[in-house]
C-alpha cells in the first residue's frame, strides 16, 4: 500500500540570556554541577519565580521573525509531572493562552521542485528541567541531578503536521537554526542542547484524510538523527500495519548506537498534566507599540536577503544561499562589498577562499584573521587591474600572516601588474622565441594553443603582466587564428 508520511515538529530553543526565565541565576552551558543555581532552582520552601523582561523581548523576536501573530494577553501554567530533576514537581509553562500563535516558516531542498511553507501551530515559553547523570559504574546504579539546566528560558516552536518526508524535516530545522541565530535569541547549538527536537510520526494511506496513531520520537540531538529516526519509524509503522497489527500512541526513544526507536512509555495528552494558570505570575500584557518596537528593530531576515542579492546585486542562486547561511558570513561580505564595489568578485573570494579557510580551522567567520575591510580592498585592487588573479592568491596567502594592507603588501613586494608597453613587448618577444611548436598550432587553427603562449607570458613575469595587454602584444607578434589543416 502506498503511504503517506506526516510528521510534527516540537523544537525546544534555549533563549541566550544572561539569567534564567525566573531567577537570577548565570544562564550558561556547563560548569560544575548545581553552581549555576539560585535557592528557586532548587525549589526551596518561600521562594517565588520573577519573569526575566529580557526573556519575553527574545521570545517576541522569535516570533515575529516567524511571521506569527504576538497576542497581547498571555499567561504562564503549571504543566504537572514527577521527575527527579525537576525539584517542584511541575514544570513553569504555557498551555491555553502562548504568547505566539500561527505564522511559519519557508523551506527548500535538495530535488525539491519548489518552496514549501511549513504553518506553525503556536510557539510559547517555559523553564528548562535539571538533568540527570547516571553513574558509569553499573555495580553501583546511581544517578545524580545537576540542576544547572534548571529554569533555563525556553520557547517550544510547535509546527503543523504538514512536513511529508524526512528530507523536509531536514531543511526544516536548518531553516529554523539559521533564522533564529539571524534574529540573535539563540545559538541553536545541538551539542550543548540549546536546540532540541521532538518528531511526531504517523503515516496513513494516501488519499485518506484522517490521522493515525502518531508516535513522538525523543533523544534527537542532531539534525541527523531526526532524519535517520523519521526514515526508521516511517518503516517500522509500514511493517505493523502490513501484518494487520495496530500500536497505541506512544513516547519512544532514539538510539543512535542501534539505530533504532525503541518504547518508553505510553503518550501522555494535555489532561495527564492537569494544567492550571500559575499562581505565582501575574498574567502578560504586551502593547502593540511594545511588539511594533520590537519588529522595527529586527535585522533583514535570511530569505529577504537572499533574494536581494541574487535580484540586486546578480549573485548566482548558489553564492546567495552560501552568502546568507549565517548572519556573520553575510556582513562579512557586504562590509568588504562596501570597499570593492564589485559583488560577484567578493562573493568569491569570501565563499571560495575565506570560508575555505575558516570551514577548515573550524572557527567562526568573527575570529578569521583577516577583516571584511582587507578582502574588500584586495578585491578592488582587482577591479582596479592592478594585480592579477594569480598575484591576489599571493598577496592573500600574506595577509593570513600580517597586519599589512593588500596594497603595503603589493608595494613592498614588488608586485604590480606589469603594464608599461615597451617592457611588456620585449617580455613578449623573449618568450615567443621558446614557443615555435604553439605559434605552429596557432596558425594551423588550434586555438587553445594562444592560452599556452599567455601562459608562458604570466609565468615569465611571475603573473605581474596585466593579461588583455599581454593578449593583445601575442595576437599582434604571431597574427590571427590561421585555418585548421582538412
Amino acid at each position: 500500500m502506498d503511504y503517506e508520511v506526516i510528521i510534527g515538529l516540537e523544537v525546544h530553543v534555549q533563549l541566550n540570556t544572561e539569567s534564567k526565565i525566573f531567577s537570577s541565576a548565570t544562564n550558561e552551558f556547563g560548569g560544575t554541577p548545581n553552581t549555576h543555581v539560585t535557592p528557586l532552582c532548587f525549589a526551596l520552601p518561600g521562594t517565588l519565580p520573577v519573569l526575566n523582561e529580557k526573556v519575553v523581548e527574545k521570545a517576541v523576536r522569535a516570533g515575529l521573525a516567524l511571521g506569527c501573530q504576538i497576542a497581547n494577553f498571555t499567561k504562564f501554567d503549571r504543566k504537572n509531572y514527577f521527575y527527579p530533576d525537576l525539584p517542584k514537581g511541575y514544570q513553569i509553562s504555557q498551555y491555553d493562552k502562548p504568547y505566539a500563535t500561527k505564522g511559519g516558516l519557508w523551506i527548500s531542498w535538495k530535488g525539491s521542485p519548489e518552496d514549501k511553507f511549513i504553518p506553525l501551530t503556536r510557539i510559547h515559553m517555559e523553564e528548562d528541567a535539571g538533568k540527570l547523570i547516571h553513574s558509569h559504574d553499573t555495580s553501583q546504579n546511581k544517578s545524580y541531578v545537576d540542576l544547572n539546566r534548571a529554569g533555563t528560558p525556553l520557547i517550544e516552536i510547535v509546527s503543523e503536521p504538514d512536513i511529508r518526508s524526512s528530507d523536509e524535516a531536514y531543511a526544516y530545522l536548518n531553516e529554523l537554526k539559521t533564522l533564529l541565530r539571524y534574529v540573535q535569541v539563540s545559538d541553536c547549538n545541538m551539542e550543548e542542547g540549546s536546540l532540541r527536537c521532538d518528531a511526531n510520526v504517523s503515516i496513513r494511506p494516501r488519499g485518506e484524510s484522517q490521522f493515525k496513531t502518531r508516535v513522538e520520537i525523543k533523544n534527537l540531538n542532531s539534525f541527523k538523527a531526526v532524519k535517520q529516526a523519521i526514515d526508521y519509524e516511517v518503516e517500522w509503522q509500514k511493517d505493523q500495519y502490513s501484518q494487520g497489527k495496530s500500536f497505541s500512541q506512544m513516547t519512544k526513544l532514539w538510539d543512535a548506537t542501534l539505530l533504532k526507536t525503541i518504547p518508553m512509555r505510553s503518550k501522555e495528552m494535555s489532561h495527564d498534566y492537569r494544567y492550571f494558570p500559575e499562581p505565582d505570575l501575574p498574567a502578560i500584557e504586551l502593547t502593540d507599540s511594545y511588539i511594533d518596537d520590537i519588529r522595527r528593530h529586527l535585522p533583514e531576515l535570511p530569505r529577504a536577503k537572499k533574494e536581494r542579492y541574487t535580484k540586486e546585486l546578480g549573485l548566482p542562486e548558489y553564492d546567495a544561499q552560501v552568502l546568507t547561511g549565517e548572519r556573520e558570513i553575510a556582513e562579512y561580505f557586504e562590509e568588504a562589498l562596501k570597499i570593492s564595489g564589485d559583488a560577484k568578485r567578493t562573493s568569491n573570494w569570501v565563499k571560495d577562499e575565506v570560508l575555505g579557510i575558516v570551514n577548515k580551522e573550524n572557527i567562526s567567520i568573527r575570529d578569521f584573521q583577516v577583516g571584511p575591510d582587507r578582502i574588500g580592498q584586495l578585491v578592488l585592487l582587482l577591479r582596479n587591474e592592478s594585480i592579477s588573479g594569480k598575484i591576489a592568491k599571493t598577496v592573500f596567502e600574506k595577509m593570513l600572516n600580517s597586519l599589512a594592507t593588500p596594497e603595503e603588501i603589493v608595494l613592498n613586494e614588488g608586485l604590480n601588474v606589469v603594464k608599461d608597453d615597451k617592457a611588456l613587448e620585449e617580455i613578449v618577444d623573449r618568450v615567443l622565441l621558446g614557443q615555435s611548436e604553439s605559434i605552429e598550432a596557432w596558425k594551423n587553427g588550434r586555438d587553445r594553443a594562444l592560452g599556452a603562449i599567455v601562459g608562458a607570458v604570466m609565468k615569465e613575469t611571475k603573473g605581474k603582466a596585466d593579461p588583455k595587454l599581454a593578449n593583445d602584444w601575442i595576437l599582434a607578434k604571431i597574427g590571427p587564428l590561421g585555418e585548421k589543416r582538412k
